[in-house]
Parts: C-alpha cells; structure tokens; sequence
C-alpha cells in the first residue's frame, strides 16, 4: 500500500472550496471507483483554516501511476489553479519488520 498526504493551501477559504467543488463535482466519487484506490479523504486541520488535507492511499505503485495518467488529473489540476493553490506533497510506503507493517516517509 501506498499513501499520499497532500496538504492544500490557499486563502479566504479557497481549499476548503476546492474540496467542496471536487466532492460536488462528482470527481471524488470517480477517484474512489478507481480499481487499486483504498481511501481518498479530505481533513481540516483544526490550528489552520486555510489549509485542507487529503489522504490518497493505492494498493501499489501501478495503481497510483495509472491515476496519475487518468484524465482526472487534468481536471483536479485545473480546479487547483482556479482556486490558486500550492501543495505539499508527502509519500509514505509500508515496510515489513519482523513480521510488523510500519511506514516510513519517502
């Protein structure tokens, strides 16, 4: 399993809209009916308003690649620059230790 935290960060409320718009517009739906999608969540942080949080976790590799060249990507990147957003992008993957799933950050 793959799982990507995305923080989005705009201002006047703008990722919270983006978020908004992006469960309305039906394209959080399309992610989650994507074969190898395991979660896509959107969080707001308690000690900043501005920013909205996305969990996006993949079965492998292969699902997330194949994601990322799906025509979704055109479109969530669009609505990102209509709501004039930056991102920090954070990759965590499963390790195996002595039998125990633990996650290190990439």
């Amino acid at each position: 399993m793959i799982t990507i935290i995305i923080r989005y960060q705009g201002a006047n409320g703008s990722a919270l809209n983006f978020a908004r718009e992006m469960m309305a517009s039906g394209i959080v739906s399309e992610i989650r009916a994507e074969e190898g999608n395991l979660r896509y969540e959107y969080l707001c942080p308690v000690e900043d308003e501005e920013t909205v949080v996305l969990i996006d976790s993949w079965e492998d590799q292969e699902a997330l690649d194949l994601h990322h060249r799906s025509p979704l990507m055109g479109r969530i990147a669009s609505l990102r620059e209509q709501y004039d957003l930056h991102m920090e992008v954070q990759k965590y993957a499963p390790i195996l230790n002595d039998g125990d799933e633990k996650y290190i950050r990439k």
